[in-house]
């Protein structure tokens, strides 16, 4: 079992940057594949980034390339998501999530995760 706990996220203005933190609990989690979703109201759930255990492999959501940085600390048990350059269409419910599959590269797919954090609000005023 893994547990995921998302904080970080607020009030910003557009052009603004914001750091997400996610931290796990259980021993296994340097072998899970990490990754951040969001949804906004009214919308679907959308992938966002992923990253693979070791941290050798990441992808991005296209809207968010150039933009946005996902990364983890192993030792510390906590993946985090760097955004820079918010835009009000950013505007969320982040959410990480834990697969346990092991996978060398890391799934968009969202029915691929296993755990999920409770989700951290990250709003984008222009």
């Amino acid at each position: 079992q893994v547990q995921l706990v998302d904080s970080g996220g607020g009030l910003v203005q557009a052009g603004g940057s914001l750091r997400l933190s996610c931290a796990a609990s259980g021993r296994t989690f340097s072998l899970y594949a990490m990754g951040w979703f969001r949804q906004a109201p009214g919308k679907e759930r959308e992938f966002v980034a992923a990253i693979t255990w070791s941290g050798g492999s990441t992808r991005l959501a296209d809207s968010v390339k150039g933009r946005f940085t996902i990364s983890r600390d192993n030792a510390k048990n906590t993946v985090y998501l760097q955004m820079n350059s918010l835009k009000p269409e950013d505007t969320a419910v982040y959410y990480c999530a834990a697969d346990s599959a092991l996978t060398v590269v890391p799934s968009k797919g969202a029915r691929d995760y296993d755990y999920w954090g409770q989700g951290t609000q990250v709003t984008v005023s222009s």
